[in-house]
């Protein structure tokens, strides 16, 4: 299913454990902790707050942030031992549990909590309505990820039978989406931010709706960390919430013109008109948690999701991969 899970059988405490402890305990060095994200987006810029306005650095740690470029990479990094957090989808806990993990994959932050794609058509449709796409071709994702498990899921909610009244595009590359659409692929599009914005502000295509909307609350993008690292390093992972949480309060009162400020040493190449169109359609749909717990309601919404699509082979408790005490805690104390 996945090319990481090769990996399961090799896991062993080894590289996390020796870094962190050298740096720490009562040294008044800042403690090293490897994070990978599964990609770099906007769409996680509570991270990139709490990197900019030094809310790790408050708490003691020393962020290094590598890009995974995938979540096959991201989760291997991970249980190689060669990230001590990874920010991806919870659905690749469940992946990692269902394959008999000695040491699972803990879900203990929560940054994102809808979809972050958006439907994209050649023309502006006002009255925009899901059956629209009967009889049409969508280029959608990735077969088994999550952007196109949520939308199959919100096209079964609304009456359509995926690849039946819709013709669905799956082989074209993610970095290629946009482009292919441009250049006259398929009538509608599924795409991430910033490409929607750039389109539409380029005249090549109108975002008609959002999945992320339509989907409802789902824990799609989480801190995760090995259950033997957090047994070891409760302290390291709290101090870890507690600046996520710093930044999920500072984004959630902030205007998208400050959110901008910050994140655009992170963004270079985003010119600013497109940053605050993202920032707005980010913020004004609520995909931002404004707090690291990552709840049992929104859990069960992720299990229907992959259900949905045939990709939950075995259910896998709330409670065994999910851990909220960090997240509980950094709420009392700050």
């Amino acid at each position: 299913m996945k090319n990481w899970l090769k990996t399961l059988g090799m896991i062993t405490i080894i590289a996390s454990l020796s870094i962190v402890s050298a740096c720490g305990g009562g040294s008044s060095s800042p403690e090293k902790i490897r994070l990978f994200e599964v990609t770099h987006s906007i769409f996680y810029a509570p991270q990139y707050v709490a990197l900019e306005k030094g809310f790790f650095a408050e708490e003691g740690l020393d962020v290094e942030l590598s890009n995974a470029n995938g979540g096959d990479k991201a989760m291997t990094a991970l249980l190689s031992e060669n990230a001590e957090i990874i920010l991806m989808g919870a659905e690749a806990t469940i992946y990692v549990k269902n394959q008999g993990a000695s040491d699972p994959a803990i879900n203990f932050a929560q940054v994102t909590q809808t979809d972050g794609s958006f439907l994209v058509s050649r023309e502006p449709i006002p009255n925009f309505s899901w059956d629209m796409l009967k009889g049409k071709t969508l280029i959608g994702q990735r077969p088994g990820g999550m952007p196109e498990m949520v939308s199959e899921y919100v096209q079964m909610k609304n009456g359509i039978t995926p690849f039946k009244d819709v013709n669905i595009i799956t082989n074209i590359d993610f970095a290629n989406l946009g482009s292919a659409f441009a250049s006259g692929t398929g009538d509608f599009v599924q795409l991430f931010e910033p490409v929607a914005s750039a389109l539409e502000l380029q005249g090549k295509g109108h975002v008609v709706a959002s999945f992320g909307k339509d989907s409802g609350k789902l824990p799609y993008t989480v801190y995760i960390a090995k259950q033997s690292f957090i047994n070891e390093h409760p302290e390291t992972i709290q101090k870890f919430t507690n600046a996520v949480y710093k930044a999920q309060q500072w984004v959630e009162n902030a205007s998208i013109e400050e959110m901008a400020k910050v994140l655009a040493p992170y963004f270079d190449g985003i010119d600013q008109e497109t940053m605050l169109k993202v920032l707005d359609r980010y913020k004004s749909q609520g995909s931002w948690a404004t707090d690291p717990i990552l709840d049992e309601e929104e859990y069960h919404n992720l299990e229907a999701v992959m259900e949905n699509s045939g990709e939950l082979k075995q259910k896998v408790e709330y409670h065994e991969i999910v851990n909220t005490e960090f997240a509980q805690k950094a709420m009392e104390t700050k």
